[in-house]
């Protein structure tokens, strides 16, 4: 049944992929009132909330959007960075929030931050597990017994779904404080700041699949565990 849910979760989280690229192809074909870029957007956010060691920069790519607090720089797509648009405002804005929020000292981000070092090494850890079950099934016993390579899985997706569930409400303020931003610096216009708003609660969505996918899988593991101690 879990493995089920998983499959389930998947599939969930391609179908809303799916809505969110269309949901901003679509609100990307709609010019801006104010006719301002991503650029300039978040340039003009970062410099109202006394922010002046943040560099707005342009990266590769679609959707690859990101605040990245040890260079301090908001990397913007191409098309949110030239963009004129409400998909590009909500976009800019929301990384900015991500600044705003490491500027602040907000708790989650930090303690989110701290867990990044943890989460690439229980990565590369259940990856050699994972590599030692499958291409050496039969030496595995004499390397490491099975319940104890199974706990260190589960302890790697403790980790997984720690940090998925700590990201949810670093994204979802980082939200609120841009729509609240671009509303209040009159950025768009009340239709625009719609979908805006559309744009970033789809966006949200894939992080709450993510850590109800990583959650299920935990539990997977878990049960695997307990009915491998039953026997």
């Amino acid at each position: 049944m879990l493995f089920i849910i998983i499959i389930g979760f998947m599939i969930a989280s391609l179908v809303v992929s799916t809505r969110l690229k269309n949901k901003f192809k679509k609100y990307s074909k709609i010019p801006l009132s104010t006719g301002l870029t991503g650029r300039e957007i978040a340039e003009l956010m970062l410099a109202d909330h006394g922010i002046h060691d943040v560099k707005v920069m342009s990266v590769q790519g679609q959707l690859t959007d990101h605040y990245n607090p040890t260079n301090k720089t908001v990397n913007l797509s191409p098309d949110v960075y030239n963009g004129r648009s409400a998909a590009a405002a909500a976009v800019a804005s929301h990384e900015c929030g991500h600044a705003v929020q490491h500027a602040t000292a907000y708790s989650f981000l930090e303690f989110r931050s701290a867990m990044v070092p943890i989460q690439n090494i229980s990565g590369q850890i259940i990856n050699v597990v994972f590599m030692m079950m499958f291409f050496g099934a039969f030496l595995l016993p004499s390397i490491i017994p099975f319940n104890l390579a199974i706990l260190v899985i589960i302890a790697c997706y403790g980790v997984f779904t720690l940090f998925a569930f700590i990201t949810l409400p670093v994204e979802f303020d980082a939200s609120k404080r841009a729509l609240a931003w671009i509303q209040d610096r009159n950025i768009v216009n009340t239709g625009e700041h719609k979908m805006a708003k559309d744009a970033l609660d789809t966006a949200a969505k894939t992080y709450v699949i993510a850590a109800l996918s990583a959650l299920a899988t935990l539990l997977y593991w878990v049960m695997i565990y307990l009915g491998g101690s039953r026997d």
